[in-house]
């Protein structure tokens, strides 16, 4: 249903995996931020089941076209400097989204392990991206320090395994009170049982039927009241 596309990103040229519905009406706008393993068939996918519900959907690759071939190399590259770049990455693609005739106005975010933990960073980044959808984020940050003053109004969700700690893990219940001291919301969701990546088709071993269904039934909520 997609296609890659180009788009102008600070200083220089990024691509990334396009969707659009097939009403041809404007429609908001999601970014689909990739987990460690760059711009895979799963996420892909998730771009492309955004636009089967009515959204257009954007995942960039931060990747390059190279995805990871081994759990060591992803995280590897996540230090301060990367992660901040890649929030900056973001706000941009949010703005090339909100200036396609395709879209409306507002966009979301939604993201999946560390993507989880950009999206929620880079929606306190962007006037833009106005809801936020984290699956199992990774936190809390070493080293590096997110902004949440641009949250008012603004709204999350974070959907927790069982395998991180759920809820009340201390790296959730900072960002859900740094969310709400900024004037946003922030709701978490535990699904029992879950191992991380629980929303994964491609990884068996961990995949959730049940808890996928109930997430992603849950994401669409909030875009659809956010988003429009």
């Amino acid at each position: 249903m997609g296609e890659m596309v180009s788009f102008a990103s600070n200083g220089g040229t990024s691509e990334g995996y396009l969707a659009i519905p097939s009403s041809g009406a404007a429609s908001p706008a999601v970014i689909v931020i990739q987990d460690w393993w760059g711009l895979v068939p799963h996420i892909r996918s998730v771009v492309d089941r955004f636009a089967d519900a009515g959204f257009v959907a954007l995942a960039p690759d931060f990747r390059h076209g190279q995805p990871a071939s081994r759990p060591s190399e992803p995280r590897q590259m996540l230090n301060s400097g990367q992660m901040d770049e890649a929030a900056a990455d973001i706000a941009v693609a949010a703005e090339y989204l909100a200036g396609r005739p395709e879209v409306a106005d507002k966009v979301g975010c939604a993201g999946f392990c560390a993507g989880a933990s950009l999206a929620l960073w880079a929606a306190g980044r962007s006037e833009r991206i106005v809801a936020t959808a984290a699956f199992y984020p990774r936190l809390p940050w070493d080293g590096m320090t997110p902004e949440w003053d641009g949250y008012a109004g603004k709204a999350a969700v974070i959907h927790c395994s069982e395998a991180d700690g759920t809820s009340t893990a201390d790296g959730v219940q900072t960002v859900r009170r740094a969310v709400e001291n900024a004037g946003g919301t922030c709701q978490t969701y535990d699904y029992a049982g879950t191992a991380h990546a629980f929303f994964n088709e491609d990884r068996p071993e961990n995949y959730d039927q049940r808890a996928a269904a109930t997430a992603w039934a849950r994401t669409l909520e909030l875009f659809r009241a956010k988003l429009g």
